[in-house]
């Protein structure tokens, strides 16, 4: 399985929609999308994982980066949209506790 991502900016809202799966050898593809965002103060990411249907640890560790990255700069990230399985991940892992994390539920962006 392949993972995809497709951007939509509407000023400072950058919103990702995000495909697939994310294990050890779709990470590297997610990885080289998120590095080239030019991230900026007050820049909001909102990333979609409604269409994410599983993920593994080197996929947390792909959004902990980028996490990080984000919060270096000032810019917020929003992890959207998750599964009840993605929601659980996040929460066993505690970084529900350090990410903004939406579960389930219509978002107001679309393609």
């Amino acid at each position: 399985m392949n993972v995809n991502i497709q951007f939509r900016e509407d000023g400072d809202l950058l919103v990702g929609f995000i495909e697939g799966e994310i294990d050890t050898y779709t990470a590297p593809v997610l990885r080289e999308e998120l590095e080239v965002i030019n991230l900026s103060e007050g820049l909001t990411i909102e990333l979609d994982l409604s269409n994410v249907n599983y993920m593994d640890s080197t996929g947390l560790g792909v959004f902990v980066a980028f996490y990080k990255k984000v919060v270096k700069e000032n810019a917020a990230l929003k992890l959207v949209n998750l599964s009840g399985r993605l929601t659980r991940l996040f929460e066993i892992t505690g970084l529900s506790e350090l990410m903004e994390i939406e579960k389930g539920g219509a978002t107001n962006a679309s393609i």
